[in-house]
This record gives C-alpha cells, structure tokens and sequence, in this order.
C-alpha cells in the first residue's frame, strides 16, 4: 500500500511539472523568463511539501528501520535519535566470490586441534583375545606385567566362565582395556556369603586417561548385579575407586585380616543384593595365595 501511495506522490509531481511547462514556454521573453524562474521555485517547494507529507503518513515504528526509503531519485535513511547511523558497506557484485575469497583468506590460519575418539565396545571376553589381553596387562604394569599375567591366566582357567567375569574394550578392531573379577567367600556372622573379588584392571598405556577403565567397571557391576552378587571387594588406588561407588571397607563392617594390606586400599561396594548382616572377613581364594598377590610385600633391608 506504501508503495501504491508513493508512486501517486511521484506520478502527481510530474504532472504538475509538465503543466507548468506548458503553461510558461522557455522561448518567451525576459519578464516570462523571471516568472517561470518564480514558478519554478514554486514547483521545488510543491515537492518538498509532498515529500514531507509522505514522511509523515508513514507509521512511527518505520521511522526506526535501516531500511532505504526511496524518493525520486535519492535513498534516504531514517534512522531514530538514540541509534547511530549504519556503517557503510562496499557494493558486493559477487557474494560467492567473497565467500570463496574469505575462505581462502582464512586457509593460512591455524586449524583448532580435534581429537577423534573412536567408539569403544564393551563385551565379553573371547578365545581370541587372550593374547591381546596378555599384551594389555604387559604394558600396564610394567615391570610386575608378568606376575600380573601368570594371576590373570590362573584366575581365568578357574573361574571364567561359571564363576567371574572377564569383559574386554574393543576399539577399531583392537583390545585397548580387559577387566576381570572371580569369585570369593565373606565370612558373615550367619554363613559364607559368596562375593567378587575385581582383580585385574589394565588399560593400554596410550588409551589410558580416557574413561575406558571407568566404563569397564561400571559394565562389570552391571553385569554383577544382575547375577544378585551382593558385594564387590577390591584393593586398589584409593583416589580412583571412590568415583566409582567403591569405599573404604573398614567403614562398612568388611575386614582384611592382612597385614600386608594397607587399609585405604582396601574397597568395597554393596550392590542391591546385600542384607545388613552381610559382613565380616574377606576369604581369598588359593589362587591369590599360590601367586602371592594377596597385599603388598615389604624389601628386606
């Protein structure tokens, strides 16, 4: 409607330009000549009174857009009090161009580092990956990577499958983590209560620092859940279990009775299945104590 309106107000202000120059020819004499000059400054205000005019029909809010409103022959801005005059721009003939150009300007600049993680698969430990496993451990625990072996392998042979748990970390093909629990005694006030023991856990040296250590845990206890295992007793770095739900077990009313175990290390973890009475001495089995890897041993001096 705006539009409508203006092509009016321009349409007006021609036709009144031509009937004044048909009115006062340009070949009369010097008296006509003043008087089409007076009727010429005529005309001009004629066209600044409509031109003010059509500023005033528009509605306020319009006022306050940057948007051009085009009179004639001229762009004008209208711009409120309060808010400062737009920027100029230069004319864009090609905005692809200038895209493809500004891209090309930044290829010198330094691209952010993105690390891409590849997913990890958890499962179940498989015939094949027993030499993946070993190679896990090896590099994890360094110089008592054998000692560690020789138990894993031990454990593995008595418990695994009917029961423990032996879960792997798979990425792009490869084992990078193994995680794996056998089965113990607690020695309850009532009876033996049966109970896992978490014993190993290695993550590859290059893949550690990276949660798969953490999610081989919690799908361990997970898994340990559902086979209404009540409690799970590990010793390991006190500043890494707790996150994990694992606490001191003195605390709770569990009991190493070695003494080479320091007792932060000493953790457990109560799973749905465990009763209040459900405490007392934790019992290893032989397995531990053919290896010796029940606690920590002291050099002689």
């Amino acid at each position: 409607m705006r539009r409508a309106r203006a092509s009016r107000s321009c349409s007006a202000v021609g036709r009144l330009r031509t009937s004044l120059r048909q009115l006062i020819p340009l070949s009369s004499a010097s008296s006509t000549s003043r008087q089409y000059l007076r009727c010429r400054g005529w005309f001009q205000c004629v066209r600044m009174s409509l031109r003010w005019a059509r500023c005033r029909t528009r509605r306020p809010e319009a006022l306050h857009r940057k948007r051009p409103v085009r009179l004639g022959y001229r762009a004008i801005h209208y711009e409120s009090e309060e808010q400062d005059p737009p920027p100029s721009r230069p004319a864009v003939s090609n905005p692809v161009s200038t895209s493809t150009q500004h891209r090309e300007n930044r290829s010198d600049a330094p691209l952010p580092l993105v690390h891409l993680r590849a997913p990890v698969d958890l499962r179940e430990e498989r015939l094949s990956d027993h030499a993946a496993v070993r190679e896990v451990h090896l590099q994890a625990f360094g110089r008592q990577g054998d000692h560690v072996v020789a138990l894993l392998e031990a454990l593995r042979e008595r418990f695994i499958p009917q029961d423990g748990l032996s879960l792997v970390a798979v990425e792009v093909g490869q084992v990078v983590g193994h995680v794996l629990s056998s089965g113990s005694r607690l020695d309850a006030p009532r009876r033996l209560v049966p109970v896992q023991v978490l014993s190993p856990l290695g993550v590859l040296p290059s893949r550690q620092r990276r949660g798969i250590g953490t999610a081989l845990v919690r799908r361990g206890l997970d898994a340990l859940t559902t086979r209404s295992v009540p409690v799970v007793i590990l010793e390991g770095e006190p500043d890494f279990y707790p996150r994990l739900g694992f606490s001191p077990g003195g605390a709770l009313g569990f009991r190493n009775r070695l003494c080479g175990s320091p007792m932060p290390a000493f953790q457990t973890i109560r799973l749905p299945a465990h009763e209040p009475w459900m405490t007392g001495a934790l019992v290893y089995p032989d397995v531990f104590w053919q290896h010796d890897a029940v606690g920590l041993r002291t050099s002689a001096t």
